[in-house]
């Protein structure tokens, strides 16, 4: 199946306009990295422009299969640095972004949480397409195997491989947005006064901290793990942050975070995973590689 007309070249810009907030949607989804799914839309915006229309079913379909298609490889070399990376790897929060956003829209609410991003990284790049194509953007079977150049068995193996796999490393799936941002803010808040008898109260007893600095800057090069632990960590970083800078609570990837802004720039971002079922933190993440740190 072709398209009914021509697609003339203002044709083709108005379609990239148009279906961009998808396309980059996935994009990040799939490399954790705005900056990484920036170029991947770049090289699909040129072979966009260079298409030939018998290659062309629909424009949302080629492009978002060939978004899908360079996310794939693109994320299987990243996985090859990802293994040398100093410390823990962390994605690259989105600044700005509520839960409002059209980037934040999907099937899964959560699907754009650190926390979730973390968790995708448990997945080969083909099951972390097929999870995403269809538990996010809920894009039919047949579709998923298309776009992945597979059978739609396949595909259906891949996606329940990957839910597998989720479920392996969060056991307790809540999805109480509000919940989770009002804990997440009592969290935070209490992070900025330096409440450690607030932190302990709310951190779960297996609660895990992370810090990403890539190398390029001071940060835990393994996870703190334990309530008591956690608590200290997480106060004594922000309390540092306090003596150097400003902090804020803001919208980050499409819930709250704290902010860290110093000397006119954004020097780190600290996000939490919770269970609102419980009412508890269960991990936090805390971004201070200069090169993943962005502001809107």
């Amino acid at each position: 199946m072709t398209l009914d007309a021509p697609l003339h070249q203002d044709d083709r810009i108005t379609a990239f306009a148009e279906h961009r907030p998808l396309l980059f949607s996935i994009a990040y989804r799939m490399l954790g990295s705005s900056a990484d799914a920036e170029d991947v839309l770049q090289d699909a915006y040129m072979r966009w422009q260079r298409a030939k229309e018998t290659d062309v079913r629909s424009p949302k379909d080629y492009l978002s299969t060939t978004v899908t298609r360079l996310a794939v490889d693109h994320l299987r070399s990243a996985r090859v640095r990802r293994e040398v990376y100093v410390g823990p790897w962390l994605p690259e929060p989105l600044v700005g972004v509520d839960a409002n956003d059209p980037l934040a829209a999907s099937v899964l609410a959560e699907s754009l949480s650190t926390a979730f991003l973390v968790l995708l990284e448990r997945l080969t790049p083909t099951q972390r397409a097929a999870f995403l194509l269809r538990e996010v953007f809920a894009f039919e079977y047949a579709d998923v195997a298309r776009i992945l150049r597979s059978t739609e068995a396949n595909a259906r193996q891949l996606v329940q491989r990957a839910k597998r796999h989720i479920a392996e490393g969060r056991p307790r799936f809540t999805s109480d947005a509000r919940q989770a941002d009002e804990l997440s803010r009592l969290f935070l808040a209490a992070c900025t006064t330096g409440d450690m008898q607030g932190l302990v109260s709310l951190l779960s007893d297996d609660a895990v901290a992370w810090a990403d600095g890539g190398g390029n800057f001071a940060a835990a090069r393994h996870p703190v793990t334990g309530t008591e632990r956690v608590s200290r960590f997480v106060a004594s970083v922000v309390a540092k942050w306090l003596a150097s800078g400003d902090v804020a609570i803001e919208a980050v990837n499409g819930g709250v975070g704290l902010l860290f802004h110093a000397g006119g720039r954004l020097r780190a971002v600290m996000t939490v995973a919770t269970d609102t079922i419980v009412g508890r933190v269960q991990g936090v993440f805390i971004q201070v590689n200069p090169d993943k740190l962005h502001d809107s």
